[in-house]
């Protein structure tokens, strides 16, 4: 028995052998993403102790004085920390709401078309701002969107008041979630669209001669054929949900509407980066990062429990 079990252990170590020495070239090409993750990712969290510290870029992170956890009490009695996190909630979570329900509907509407050259035209048109940095669509929306842009010049042409889309703290929320659909919805139709796919056409077919109309095709057909990717994104957003759009929020908005359009990443930009507070900055980045972390292990728990999908 002793001599079957050396010879099976010798086996498995040959072939183990014999696939790494095969996958050696695939090891090469990860090295320089693996590289990049440590170099990028991983080194730069030492930098979390300055959390815990009252930083002096002048003593560097040894010679700055400790002071536990006092940027953090700091933090929470900062008075506009709730206006700044309530912002952050209400914008992101609008984002993913509306977001995902054009997207949806915008999937759907245009599964219904049988002209394949118009659906494909309609459908890359749609995902081509998603391409488009937000420098570059935040200029675009700063000259259509201001009180002598076009979209005013449309409202007055009718005989109604102008609206200050980026200067009124209360339509400020509203024009960011409305420009970030507008950017992304093609985008993220792009997977319904595949999920849709997937589905019987034979059972279109059916509904169709007995008689179904082209909504109750829709409704009772392929909303639930892609109910289980619609439950799949949406747990998955639920990871971001502190992440309103930092680059879309700071390149629009204004001191005229910190109130209402301020978020966490603005607010850690102008008072830890510009206002040379790097302690507090810090502290509240790594707050963020310490429940952004347990709302995506959530996210991953919620999409296994009711989508069944794993990535381990």
């Amino acid at each position: 028995m002793s001599i079957l079990r050396v010879a099976e252990r010798t086996r498995a170590g040959l072939i183990s052998n014999w696939r790494l020495r095969r996958d050696i070239p695939l090891y090469i090409m990860l090295l320089p993403g693996v590289i990049g993750l440590l170099v990028f990712s991983y080194f730069p969290m030492y930098g979390v102790i300055i959390a815990f510290q009252n930083f002096d870029p002048l003593l560097g992170f040894a010679g700055s004085p400790w002071v536990g956890l006092e940027n953090f009490r700091l933090l929470l009695g900062q008075p506009d920390m709730f206006q700044i996190v309530r912002n952050t909630l209400l914008i992101s979570i609008g984002k993913i709401i509306l977001g995902q329900s054009f997207s949806i509907l915008f999937a759907l509407l245009l599964s219904e078309v049988r002209w394949d050259v118009y659906r494909r035209s309609i459908q890359s048109l749609s995902y081509v701002l998603h391409f488009l940095s937000w420098v570059i669509f935040g200029g675009i929306l700063l000259d259509i969107l201001s009180l002598d842009g076009i979209v005013n010049r449309g409202i007055a042409a009718v005989g109604l008041p102008k609206i200050a889309f980026l200067g009124s703290a209360a339509v400020f929320p509203g024009t960011i979630i409305a420009t970030d659909i507008w950017k992304e919805f093609g985008f993220g139709a792009i997977l319904y669209l595949a999920a849709l796919t997937g589905i019987d056409p034979t059972l279109i077919e059916a509904a169709a001669v007995d008689g179904a109309g082209r909504f109750q095709r829709i409704w009772y057909i392929k909303i639930p054929g892609i109910a289980s990717m619609i439950v799949l994104l949406a747990a998955l957003s639920l990871g971001s949900v502190l992440n309103a759009g930092f680059e879309q929020v700071l390149i629009l908005y204004n001191p005229a509407v910190y109130t209402t359009g301020d978020i966490i990443d603005t607010w850690v930009y102008r008072e830890g980066l510009v206002g040379l507070q790097f302690s507090l900055g810090t502290a509240v980045g790594l707050l963020k990062a310490g429940i952004g972390f347990v709302l995506i292990a959530l996210s991953y728990w919620l999409a296994d429990r009711f989508a069944n999908y794993r990535i381990f």
